[in-house]
């Protein structure tokens, strides 16, 4: 057939068709009968967009002559009501509710609640369905909408979760075979029953179920989970593997978890294992039992990194299930010889109480470990906390040897004492090392220059039974103690008792040992005993040894010098300058002296000129210009003196020389009869240091020169201008020379009462310096150093002056040790510092400064000073480490990390202290600051192991450490870390913030680990 044929014929099809519906539809609309039932089998027929118009023509006709009876009318606005419901027309939703409610004829009232509640149920709005459901009757539906209504009603309650209402409805429904939700109904009551534990009920209603294709995939696993609660774990495990071979199973992982776990119980753990390995790794998070089992039939497998990364999730808990996990991952950790992570485990098994045993096991095997990792300080209270709370156990010989082993072996001396002395019957193996012990700590106290502790403890160790050991080195340590505390007599004591039977160990030895006892001498004045020892020291000086022995070298000179064998002396002298040793320039200025000795002042004074222009940089500049002007002054080479002299007065260094230079001036310019310069720095000596000795010393002169001026009213008025009245000079005079009288006979009673009086009645006077000056000396003898303070304040404070050295001194001394006045002592240090003559008193200001800037933390301030104190010759050992701490501390302030680094570094190689602890603490956080995480772990984990006595540092470390193990993710030892600080701190500040540290952890923990929260 030709296209255009065919589309002519289906054209007129179309016309044919139009024509007789046009005819039908004239035909209905002029016969309401015929409307209406044409309109009911369109209806029945479900062609409700067919019989919605018609239905609502013929409940609209409201025509004067319409033919069409109300009760039609009333049945029409029914069905076209029901079709818009049908065909979900929302317009229809409110005019269907309110014939509902309006309308009186009962029936049709009672099939719209049924239809409304359809209408909303296929919406899903299933309380608005149950309303209308609720006043439903059933008398006027049929079979059908009455199944439809009790399943669609049951199937509403069960959405709304209402399974009381819902269960009845559905057991109606499941009665009738032929009701097409009768699978559903089934279905859905089984699923109640199961939920209300009702297995049987359950499982009738599943086997009808699972006939059905829709519900294969999804039956099976409530049916072996059925057969499992019901006590058929072999049916249950039967049935899920029957449906898992299949495939497609909606429950696949749940089903999986079932067969994994009926498996474990039956312990075949290899059959186990890919069911709950499956199951875990398929869902996001999973029950605790669920992991652990897994991690068992891992555990069982030998598959330790498996069994690990399960069990290390079940810590923290407080029940059975957390504590076995962590005795097992204790275990699996132990398998890879991994220790550390075996010890953390460990102590959580420790903490929780649910089973004794694994807790006595737990608490043992933590000490052990500990022991073995070098965590000497926390065996040392696991082991005696064990010791005492097991006294029965199995581990008991174990863990008294290890105690006796961990305590010979720990470096937490302090910690150690305390729990040896808790002890109650000690074993001859403790009694054997308590010396060490005890030696242990009185060296901390050294190094932490608590000096006089320290001394108690050596002393302790002397008087001890198997001191063998220990006894020369506490010998050593009491005489260094002895010398540094200025008891001269004690230290030559000891250290010669030393010397006898000596022994090696760090600081002390031989040579340490002559070293100071020759000092000690020497301090004595036993100038031949000194040498005796300084000789053998100095036997090994050149030009490249050590400072120790280069400074014998040089007080073996200094001894034959003191010994008048200036030969011997002078060519020790000579020797240390052609070594060019730092000390070359103080030998230099010796061999001049040694030359004025040996009546050469030719010879001095060339040597002493050379010396100015070979060591220009010298601090015995100003020494050697004012022994160049006492040499010509004694030659009454005075115009040459003043030379001299006006060299001192220009050097700002010099300042402490400034009183004794004026007035060397005043009476040099007074022999070449310049009496005008003469006055005039006679003046200035009394205007400048008016509390000076040699103002007192310049006052004859003054006098003479203005009565030779022939001004002696001026005289008077000056004088009296610069606190000295005339008038009172003898009664001055004679009332402090009877105080000095009973101070020089040493009735230091009498001349403390002469003193005081002096000052009384001359507070301004001519020797009131002089007077609070031996009043201090005597208030210290007295050691009423309050009083001492005050006088020694009194004359460093009127500085420059004869007394204001020592003033200075021994005010910074007892402000900084008594008083603990920081502040007040870096005063008078400083003070000290710029007007010290002699070198140890200098050096002893620097190192004083120091330590106050130390203690006030003022570590940019006290940088500078550290490099002076650092540049100096012949500094002890705890003065460079402090020197070396402070520029390290202001180093990593100013995140200067190298140079901090290296200081710290030396601060550590100088020795076990307080000092090294921090400095080790200090190169872990550095190291973490720039993210070098598994070194700053081992360096936090070196204070830990050697430094345990100082729990400060301690404890930062271990807070340290578990910031280094959040920062790798790595939860698990960062909880262990942190509880462990918790559980043991002493300090509250320290565990608030371990505390903190540990909720956080937590927060992460429960973010990424597999178990779902309770």
């Amino acid at each position: 057939m030709k296209p255009l044929i065919r589309i002519m014929l289906v054209l007129c099809l179309w016309v044919g068709l139009l024509n007789h519906l046009g005819a039908q539809s004239t035909a209905i609309y002029n016969d309401p009968d015929a409307s209406f039932k044409q309109a009911k089998d369109w209806y029945q027929q479900e062609q409700f967009g067919l019989a919605y118009p018609l239905f609502k023509w013929l409940s609209k006709n409201d025509q004067a002559n319409s033919q069409v009876p109300e009760q039609l009318k009333a049945e029409s606005q029914f069905y076209a009501l029901v079709c818009a419901l049908k065909q979900q027309d929302k317009t229809q939703e409110t005019a269907a509710l309110e014939f509902a409610a309006m309308n009186q004829q009962r029936p049709l009232v009672q099939r719209m609640r049924y239809y409304l509640g359809e209408y909303y149920f296929q919406q899903q709005a299933f309380a608005k369905a149950q309303e209308q459901f609720e006043q439903t009757g059933i008398a006027n539906l049929s079979n059908a909408e009455i199944a439809s209504l009790k399943f669609h009603q049951a199937y509403g309650y069960f959405v709304m979760k209402d399974f009381n209402k819902a269960k009845p409805l559905f057991n109606t429904v499941r009665q009738l075979e032929q009701d097409p939700n009768y699978i559903e109904a089934n279905y859905y009551y089984g699923f109640i029953c199961f939920y209300e534990k009702d297995y049987k009920e359950a499982l009738a209603g599943f086997r009808i179920a699972e006939k059905d294709p829709n519900y294969q995939l999804v039956v099976p696993f409530y049916l072996s989970e059925i057969y499992y609660f019901n006590g058929q774990p072999e049916l249950a495990l039967q049935t899920a593997q029957q449906a898992l071979l299949k495939g497609g199973q909606f429950y696949d992982l749940q089903m999986r978890q079932l067969a994994g776990h009926i498996l474990f119980e039956q312990r075949a753990y290899d059959k186990a294992l890919p069911y709950l390995k499956q199951y875990v790794s398929g869902t996001e998070k999973v029950r605790r039992e669920d992991l652990y089992e897994l991690s068992y039939c891992y555990y069982e497998a030998s598959n330790w990194p498996g069994a690990i990364d399960g069990f290390k999730q079940l810590g923290g808990g407080a029940d059975s299930l957390a504590q076995n996990s962590m005795y097992l991952l204790a275990n699996a950790y132990l398998k890879i010889n991994d220790k550390t992570n075996a010890r953390n485990a460990f102590q959580f098994c420790a903490a929780n109480n649910s089973n004794a045993v694994q807790k006595e096991v737990a608490i043992f095997h933590y000490a052990k470990l500990s022991y073995d990792l070098n965590f000497m300080d926390l065996a040392l209270k696991e082991l005696q906390s064990f010791i005492a709370k097991y006294p029965k156990s199995v581990y008991l010989p174990e863990a008294r040897e290890l105690m006796v082993s961990t305590l010979s072996h720990s470096n937490n001396f302090k910690e150690a004492l305390v729990l040896y002395e808790q002890i109650g019957n000690k074993t001859e193996s403790l009694k054997q090392i308590y010396p060490s012990l005890v030696f242990g700590r009185a060296v901390e106290y050294v190094n932490d220059q608590q000096l006089i502790k320290a001394d108690s403890l050596f002393a302790i160790i002397q008087q001890l039974p198997n001191n063998q050991q220990q006894l020369a080195l506490s010998q050593f340590w009491r005489g260094e103690i002895a010398y540094r505390t200025g008891k001269n007599e004690e230290a030559v004591l000891e250290l010669s008792s030393y010397l006898k039977n000596p022994r090696t160990n760090g600081q002390a030895s031989v040579l340490n040992a002559q070293y100071t006892l020759g000092y000690a001498l020497l301090k004595m004045n036993n100038y031949g005993a000194a040498k005796a020892n300084f000789e053998p020291v100095a036997s090994r000086a050149a030009a490249g040894s050590g400072a120790i022995e280069q400074d014998a070298f040089l007080r073996v000179a200094d001894c034959e010098f003191m010994l008048k064998s200036y030969k011997t002396a002078l060519k020790q002298y000579e020797q240390i300058i052609a070594w060019q040793l730092p000390s070359a320039d103080y030998a230099a200025f010796q061999k001049a002296i040694i030359a004025g000795a040996l009546n050469k002042p030719t010879d001095k004074l060339n040597q002493l000129e050379q010396f100015q222009s070979q060591y220009l940089r010298s601090a015995l500049l100003a020494d050697v210009q004012m022994e160049i002007a006492n040499t010509q002054m004694s030659s009454e080479n005075y115009a040459a003196a003043v030379t001299a002299l006006e060299k001192i007065l220009n050097n700002p260094k010099a300042t402490n020389y400034h009183p004794e230079v004026l007035l060397k001036l005043g009476v040099a310019n007074f022999n070449l009869d310049k009496n005008t310069e003469s006055l005039d720095y006679f003046k200035q000596l009394v205007k400048k240091y008016p509390n000076a000795a040699q103002s007192n010393d310049a006052v004859d002169y003054i006098r003479n020169l203005f009565v030779a001026k022939q001004q002696p009213g001026d005289y008077v008025t000056f004088m009296k201008e610069n606190g000295k009245d005339v008038s009172n000079n003898e009664a001055d005079s004679l009332s402090y020379k009877s105080a000095m009288i009973r101070y020089e006979a040493k009735d230091f009673v009498g001349a403390q009462q002469g003193f005081e009086t002096y000052l009384k009645g001359f507070s301004h006077g001519r020797y009131q310096m002089e007077a609070h000056y031996f009043s201090a000396e005597i208030a210290l003898s007295n050691k009423n150093n309050t009083l001492a303070l005050q006088e020694y304040q009194a004359v460093a404070d009127q500085a420059p002056t004869r007394y204001a050295e020592r003033s200075a001194l021994q005010a910074a001394r007892i402000l900084y040790f008594d008083n603990k006045d920081y502040t007040a002592a870096a005063k008078y240090f400083g003070q000290l510092k710029a007007m010290a003559t002699q070198q140890e008193n200098r050096l002893e200001a620097m190192r004083g400064l120091l330590r106050c800037q130390f203690k006030t933390e003022q570590w940019q301030q006290a940088a500078p000073n550290a490099q002076e104190l650092l540049a100096e010759k012949g500094i002890a050992a705890d003065d460079r480490t402090m020197a070396n701490l402070v520029l390290a501390k202001n180093n990593q302030l100013q995140e200067l990390f190298a140079p901090a680094t290296e200081a710290y570094k030396t601060v550590i190689a100088a020795g076990r202290s307080e000092w090294a602890a921090e400095s080790q603490y200090r190169l872990a956080e550095i190291q973490f600051k720039q993210h070098r995480l598994p070194e700053a772990e081992k360096a936090a984990f070196e204070v830990i192991k050697k430094w345990g006595s100082y729990e400060a540092w301690v404890a930062k470390s271990y807070l340290l450490l578990g910031d280094i193990y959040f920062e790798q993710k790595d939860l698990f030892n960062a909880e262990a870390t942190f509880k462990s600080i918790v559980d043991n701190a002493s300090s509250l500040a320290v565990k608030k913030e371990a505390q903190l540290k540990l909720d956080q952890v937590l927060v992460e923990k429960n973010k990424t680990n597999k178990i779902e929260q309770q």
